[in-house]
């Protein structure tokens, strides 16, 4: 048996994997990265194109992410979280621009203005005291509104096109809203650091089992067993730090590598499948992203959006996404892969979840059978005159929502994602969903925090930090002056201005 050594293992290809690859890097670069891929390459699961939104979340179109209260009330902080976390993913991109680790910026991100749309006096009201109160905030301070039909037309001419202008409509606007293809830029990532000799990437690689050796000479190191899957070989690779940003694989991962932390968590599948236009002339008159409000009882990552996208450096235009019921924990997953999470610690939370979240189970089962034309439907809300003959439908990739523990319904379903990490600091793993490849630096960064803290209390990494992103240590929420300078460089650097 072959025997490896390295310092940090990356399991999975994806943005997350990508993104800390790239950090350590930058701050360290003597450290031996290795990271480990089951497909024939990487960014082919939640990374790909078409298997997310491809939105840069940022808080701006996702009403999701100001919920309104029983009593009418809209709680904005979570939008403001998503926005900063954002502006942090930008000002490592902007660096790596400027320092030709990535290419052009239209080779990964573009402008695409972010809009939401509504209709019916709720949820006209609800969107106006949303924009009112993120107005008030600097992060926000750039949004529009307007109910006005003249100004709906110039934001998004292909939506309004034959519409009546008595129709009552109301959306908000950010112009420097983007579009931002995670496949091509986990890609561009790899590309760059398969440049370093002290990188090595793994594909056609499995990882089989994952333990730890509780011996002080050899620094709690993991040993990973892996199968090469063409040729069936096994080799065992000893690593200092794991990391396991495997998307929905990452919690079969983590059950494998039986840290305490990771008891009692489960993960709740969820599909989905997008409408694409095969129209030329379609795809031409639409160039901004549109989010609505999802329906009721529906999952986060059920926002339905008509939206441009840059896909493989082609134009695109997407509608969905819409959810589906699933047992698999990857696109290219298996159907076995809920049966197989089940341990005698999960159990009791996700027996919880699935008795207290029967509504969901039966949205999810009604959007699965669906036909083509219910779904053209919905899609008829956006875009009135929509034809069948000009959209298709295809596959969007896999989520694994968290499940937790708690006392009350024994388990809880979170739509967000969570790090889930060692306490020495050995190994971590990414949980979770949206907003996701988003957010993937500020996630990476509190990866760091968590697992290198030793270092990143040295002069040294902090200063290089402030480098990578120069607002590191502060926050974007509080200092207007300061989101004012970053934003300005971001944009102009990305292109986005």
């Amino acid at each position: 048996m072959i025997n490896l050594e390295t310092d940090v293992l990356l399991v999975g290809g994806g943005i997350m994997g990508a993104t800390l690859g790239m950090l350590l890097q930058q701050l360290a670069p003597d450290l031996h990265i290795s990271m480990i891929e089951q497909l024939q390459d990487v960014a082919l699961e939640s990374s790909d194109a078409l298997n997310n939104a491809g939105t840069g979340h940022a808080g701006y179109c996702e009403l999701n992410y100001t919920p309104q209260a029983a009593d009418g009330s809209i709680d904005i902080r979570r939008a403001l979280e998503i926005n900063a976390a954002f502006e942090v993913s930008l000002q490592f991109w902007s660096h790596l621009v400027e320092t030709g680790a990535l290419p052009a910026p239209d080779a990964f991100i573009n402008k695409t203005p972010h809009l939401s749309l509504v209709w019916g006096d709720k949820n006209i009201a609800f969107l106006k005291q949303r924009v009112a109160l993120l107005t008030q905030h600097h992060c926000f301070a750039d949004m529009q509104y307007s109910e006005e039909f003249s100004q709906l037309n110039t934001w998004m001419p292909l939506l309004m096109a034959n519409r009546n202008a008595q129709d009552k409509l109301a959306a908000s606007y950010v112009a420097y809203g983007s579009d931002v293809d995670f496949g091509a830029l986990t890609r561009h990532l790899v590309t760059h650091l398969k440049t370093r000799a002290n990188f090595t990437l793994h594909t056609h690689t499995q990882v089989k089992k994952l333990a730890q050796m509780q011996d002080r000479s050899q620094d709690n190191r993991w040993h990973v067993k892996l199968l090469d899957l063409p040729t069936k070989h096994t080799k065992t690779i000893h690593a200092k730090f794991v990391f396991l940003g495997a998307g929905g694989g990452a919690l079969p991962l983590l059950q494998k590598a039986d840290i305490d932390e990771s008891k009692g968590y489960g993960g709740f599948p969820v599909s989905g499948q997008w409408l694409i236009c095969n129209n030329p002339k379609l795809i031409q008159q639409h160039q901004v992203k549109v989010y609505g409000k999802a329906a009721k009882g529906a999952p986060p990552m059920s926002v339905p959006h008509l939206d441009t996208r840059m896909i493989n450096g082609k134009p695109a235009l997407l509608f969905g996404p819409f959810a589906g019921l699933t047992t698999k924990f990857l696109k290219q997953g298996s159907k076995l892969d809920l049966a197989k999470s089940l341990t005698a610690n999960n159990l009791k939370a996700m027996l919880g979840v699935g008795r207290s979240n029967m509504a969901l189970t039966k949205y999810l089962l009604k959007e699965a059978r669906q036909t083509h034309e219910q779904r053209m439907q919905h899609l008829r809300e956006f875009l009135p005159l929509a034809e069948a003959s000009d959209w298709q439908l295809a596959n969007a990739g896999q989520r694994v929502q968290i499940i937790k523990q708690c006392e009350k319904n024994w388990g809880k379903l979170e739509f967000g994602t969570e790090i889930v990490a060692a306490q020495d600091g050995t190994l971590a793993a990414l949980l979770g969903a949206s907003p996701g490849a988003s957010t993937s630096v500020q996630a990476m960064i509190s990866v760091l925090e968590r697992c290198f803290a030793a270092q990143m209390h040295t002069a040294e990494w902090a200063s290089k930090l402030r480098v990578l992103v120069p607002s590191y240590g502060q926050s974007l929420i509080d200092d207007a002056a300061l989101l004012k300078q970053v934003r300005q460089h971001t944009l102009k650097t990305l292109e986005l201005s």
